[in-house]
């Protein structure tokens, strides 16, 4: 079994989105719920994609679907605070991309939960995997950090 992942300071990441919480995010025990940090990772990332002109989710040939995701929690994050999403890209391959997501409280220096998806790439119409187009592979490449061995 592997050891329990550390929060990440906010330098380990390559761009930001702020989120606000909403009202509706906080659970019965008083902060967000854990299936609402899954909702910041796709909103982070894919407002970076699309605000960057590398993902046109109405008219691009080429869409993204999840695969694989994960998050470790590190601490409570309740409204009405706001989130800083912290987003770099760990690995891309020809078709798929490994993104990685630091979830911050307003100003903090280390996460509050980090984690990741990974997207692949597929033709709109067939569903068919598919090179990562020019734009989105530029993008991509500014966002990533050198991988881990």
């Amino acid at each position: 079994m592997s050891a329990r992942p550390t929060p990440e300071n906010r330098r380990s990441y390559r761009a930001f989105r702020s989120i606000p919480t909403r009202w509706a995010d906080n659970d019965m025990y008083g902060h967000v719920n854990n299936v609402v940090y899954y909702g910041w990772f796709d909103t982070a990332v894919n407002a970076l994609l699309i605000e960057r002109g590398a993902l046109d989710i109405h008219r691009g040939d080429t869409i993204g679907f999840v695969v694989e995701t994960q998050c470790n929690y590190f601490a409570p994050l309740a409204f009405p605070q706001t989130v800083e999403a912290g987003v770099r890209v760990a690995h891309a391959g020809s078709s798929s991309v490994r993104y990685e997501i630091g979830l911050f409280a307003e100003g903090a220096e280390t996460a509050a939960a980090q984690g990741h998806f990974v997207h692949v790439y597929v033709d709109r119409r067939t569903r068919r995997p598919v090179a990562l187009p020019p734009a989105l592979k530029a993008v991509v490449d500014e966002l990533r950090v050198p991988e881990s061995p």
